[in-house]
């Protein structure tokens, strides 16, 4: 077992996911980059001067939060409600995460509390956790909030709002993320956090940004869970 997702784990009492990452790569049958170019045009239809940089971007996610920072609210709604749309067909064929699965099951069967918490979209994630039947297993869900990407991580407020609807001391919930803003975010709310390297340049990067463990695979935490529970 990691020596220190085991002493990690001692004290926790609520699993924090993101999403995208740790539970399955959402953009898998329909690739972000296109999604992405697909909110372009959403800005091109409406008027919107499209600079070089951002007709290429290939994160839909960043695409979203660039709009939001010109402060034209509806804009900004018209390019949140295509990502929505775009992001509840994307979990149509999302790959599943190697024991991302038992992740959840195992942290449970801990008696863990386990919540999910994004920036994608929470109709996105309830749509996955549904089909998957992974639901009954994961509150709160916690998605990014609607037309204002300011508030997604690295800000801190999604993950305390999971903390508050768990009634756990944030000094007991653990964050397992895959980038460097799911790190920020979870040190600014005052939460340990699992950085999931799902590639080896993510490694050092993790390491880097202040996460309490780093892991290549979610079997390791799967793997200290059941130690846990004697599995």
């Amino acid at each position: 077992m990691n020596a220190d997702l085991g002493r990690l784990l001692a004290g926790v009492g609520a699993v924090l996911l993101d999403f995208d990452g740790p539970v399955c790569s959402v953009f898998a049958g329909y690739p972000a980059p296109q999604v992405a170019a697909e909110l372009v045009d959403v800005l091109r239809r409406h008027g919107v001067d499209v600079p070089p940089d951002l007709a290429s971007e290939p994160d839909p996610l960043e695409v979203l939060r660039r709009t939001g920072a010109t402060g034209d609210d509806g804009v900004t709604r018209m390019v949140e409600d295509a990502l929505c749309a775009a992001e509840c067909r994307a979990v149509e064929t999302a790959e599943p995460t190697p024991y991302g699965r038992e992740v959840i099951v195992a942290a449970r069967q801990a008696g863990m509390s386990v919540s999910a918490v994004s920036n994608n979209s929470a109709g996105a994630l309830s749509a996955y956790l549904t089909a998957h039947r992974l639901a009954v297993y994961v509150s709160p869900v916690i998605g990014r909030a609607y037309a204002d990407p300011g508030r997604m991580k690295p800000n801190p407020e999604p993950i305390l709002r999971a903390v508050r609807a768990l009634g756990i001391p944030a000094s007991r919930c653990v964050l397992i993320g895959d980038s460097m803003s799911d790190i920020d975010g979870a040190r600014a709310a005052g939460v340990r956090s699992v950085g999931y390297a799902n590639r080896p340049s993510k490694v050092e990067s993790l390491r880097a940004a202040g996460a309490d463990a780093v892991i290549t695979s979610m079997g390791e935490l799967a793997g200290s869970l059941m130690e846990r529970t004697g599995g």
